[in-house]
């Protein structure tokens, strides 16, 4: 079967409702983990069945089954392999076939809040240093690509990198940069940037090859608050350009 085809055919809605996921991979990731492939383009589509099987999964609570992960066109799954029948096979052939039969009869959809939230960023100079380089790539000015970054609210398909540290899209098309040649060894907190047509935000600052064309003055994680990550899985971010006093005016800490 063709990636494409995996992309675009791997769900079927039954009579009730259901997602009943019937093209999915099954793959191991080492003897502790397997991976669930459910598409093979990032998309809010797939991102929609990335979050039905994690949640239907994470309901089971099944003998063995550590942690469900999410990511842009995979779950992840994290088992122990010592939980398994020893006279039933391998524990990953175990939990592949538990797995298989549960997404066939298929999965509850995902419905999210549908929050849309307006995230403050101050774009271009020491915010957006990459601004300019993203506005002659594209072949438009740097007030093209800040209007064209906020006018459509992109969906949240994912965290990770680190706490609480959003992956959300799709971009404009007329966005369509990839990373940088060369990666930096130090982004700044709170810095907004895209590549691939995703647009993203360093919740920490942390080396990067992504490029940067604003910063929030938001802190997106904080260990103490229950969820610890500001935003959520689905929500509709909405980026708000603000001025360098507004965004001093504005600065959360960072515990």
């Amino acid at each position: 079967m063709a990636q494409t085809a995996l992309a675009q055919a791997a769900t079927v809605q039954t009579d009730d409702g259901l997602l009943a996921l019937t093209d999915c991979r099954i793959e191991p990731v080492g003897d502790r983990c397997l991976q669930i492939r459910l598409g093979d383009q990032v998309g809010v589509a797939v991102s929609q069945r990335v979050h039905a099987v994690t949640e239907y999964l994470l309901r089971q609570r099944w003998p063995g089954v550590r942690d469900v992960v999410p990511a842009f066109t995979t779950v992840a799954v994290h088992f122990r392999p010592e939980m398994f029948a020893r006279d039933k096979g391998a524990p990953f052939v175990q939990l592949s076939a538990w797995i298989r039969d549960a997404l066939v009869d298929g999965v509850p959809a995902v419905v999210h809040a549908g929050r849309e939230v307006e995230v403050p960023a101050c774009y271009g100079g020491e915010y957006g240093p990459d601004l300019e380089d993203v506005a002659r790539a594209c072949e438009i000015d740097t007030a093209e690509v800040i209007r064209l970054h906020c006018a459509t609210p992109l969906t949240l398909y994912t965290f990770f990198f680190s706490p609480g540290n959003p992956f959300a899209g799709p971009l404009h098309p007329r966005l369509a940069v990839p990373r940088r040649a060369t990666p930096r060894t130090l982004v700044p907190a709170g810095s907004v940037a895209i590549a691939n047509g995703i647009s993203s935000i360093y919740q920490d600052a942390s080396p990067g090859g992504w490029n940067l064309i604003a910063r929030t003055p938001w802190n997106l994680f904080h260990v103490g608050q229950n969820p610890p990550t500001r935003l959520q899985l689905g929500d509709r971010l909405r980026f708000v350009p603000i001025t360098p006093a507004e965004f001093d005016a504005m600065l959360e800490p960072r515990p």
